[in-house]
């Protein structure tokens, strides 16, 4: 059957048979206002780096081991030139002392100048800025001292100190006290150089509660193993000490809390490196990390370690030099005054010296106190100052 009315067939006109619309070949002017995705590190890479640069961990690896590589080429060269005789260079004397500080004071110095170039930083980030720092330094001297011959005047009131005869006379007093100023203020810069600079500010920008407390077990686990002796056990009491602390400020989300959990960790390091001298107690141990908590309070309330370095130099030579008291059991040769320990060991320190006395723990509270007394309420602005390089550090 056909419909009623058929149409006719219609063909499609040109116009119908225009090409569909395509897309514009002009790009999109907004998509070329966007820009790239940024390349995605590979995962290796970021074992290795993070926001800051070089991961803290890495940065200390480095550090120490440009530091030892440094002193081991020095080294070499000192006893090559007879400066250092290697069968008697632990021995107490002036001699000694200022060549061996001298060989870690160059593998410090190199080894802050290698990472600061590698981290992209200047030596100075390294907990020496801040304001006001010679008057730091010098103040940290003359403390340094003060407390020292707090401690040992307490120690002669107790009885359990006594003096001699003046052991030098005529220019060899100056000729002893340069020698061992020279020596001392070594001391200080290597030792809050490596602890309270480069190793308090990197791990300060990237440590938390737990690599903290994996590192003093650690540390522990090491002195249990290999230690006998030699006052191991000062050493996991201050472990112990700052486990609470250090947990309710991470638990708390404290600021600065990354400074308290380096702090913690260069405190009880410093205690683990002086297990190595011969005549430690478990006194001396604890009071050394102790000493080394106080240095690091200075850096919050001064806004540099300056304060700190003067304070270990003025220490070390009242201690050594001065009052010619024993120092981990050894007496330098060159002292000033003499002195004999007298009495249970406990309080006259015995064969470690004033730092092996129960009273240090009364000088360090003291300290504490001043340092925060002194500092962190009169000079706001240095506060305000280590805030902020605190806060820049753990930022990065």
């Amino acid at each position: 059957m056909e419909p009623d009315n058929p149409q006719p067939l219609e063909l499609p006109t040109a116009a119908d048979r225009s090409p569909a619309p395509e897309m514009s070949a002009t790009p999109d002017r907004n998509a070329e206002l966007l820009p790239p995705d940024p390349p995605q590190p590979h995962p290796i890479h970021r074992v290795f780096i993070g926001p800051d640069g070089l991961r803290a961990g890495w940065s200390v690896m480095v550090f120490l081991a440009i530091m030892a590589a440094v002193m081991i080429g020095v080294g070499f060269v000192l006893g090559a030139t007879h400066l250092i005789d290697r069968k008697t260079s632990f021995n107490f004397t002036p001699r000694n002392m200022f060549f061996n500080e001298l060989d870690m004071f160059l593998g410090l110095l190199v080894a802050a100048w290698a990472m600061a170039r590698i981290e992209g930083r200047n030596m100075l980030d390294y907990n020496l800025r801040g304001p006001r720092r010679p008057q730091h330094f010098f103040a940290g001297l003359v403390i340094g001292f003060a407390a020292l011959s707090l401690l040992v005047g307490s120690l002669r009131a107790g009885g359990w100190l006594h003096f001699g005869t003046v052991a030098l006379s005529g220019g060899a007093i100056v000729e002893y006290a340069a020698i061992w100023g020279a020596v001392f203020l070594m001391v200080g810069c290597v030792e809050e150089g490596t602890f309270r600079c480069y190793l308090q500010y990197t791990l300060t920008r990237g440590i938390n509660f737990w690599w903290a407390l994996g590192i003093n077990a650690v540390l522990c686990a090491d002195l249990a193993v290999r230690a006998k002796g030699n006052g191991v056990w000062g050493d996991y009491a201050v472990a112990l000490l700052g486990l609470v602390p250090c947990y309710l400020l991470y638990r708390k989300g404290a600021e600065h809390s990354s400074f308290w959990q380096a702090a913690w960790v260069t405190s009880t390091l410093f205690g683990f490196v002086h297990t190595g001298n011969g005549g430690e107690s478990w006194v001396g141990i604890f009071s050394a990390a102790g000493i080394g908590f106080v240095f690091c309070v200075s850096i919050r309330v001064t806004g540099s370690a300056w304060w700190a370095i003067g304070a270990h130099a003025g220490w070390d030579w009242a201690e050594t030099y001065f009052y010619g008291t024993a120092d981990s059991g050894l007496v330098a040769k060159g002292h000033f005054l003499s002195t004999t320990p007298a009495g249970n060991a406990l309080w006259s320190g015995g064969a470690t010296g004033p730092e092996g006395s129960l009273l240090i723990l009364g000088i360090l509270v003291l300290l504490i106190a001043w340092l925060v007394l002194v500092y962190g309420r009169r000079n706001g602005a240095a506060q305000r100052f280590a805030a902020l390089e605190m806060t820049a550090g753990e930022g990065r």
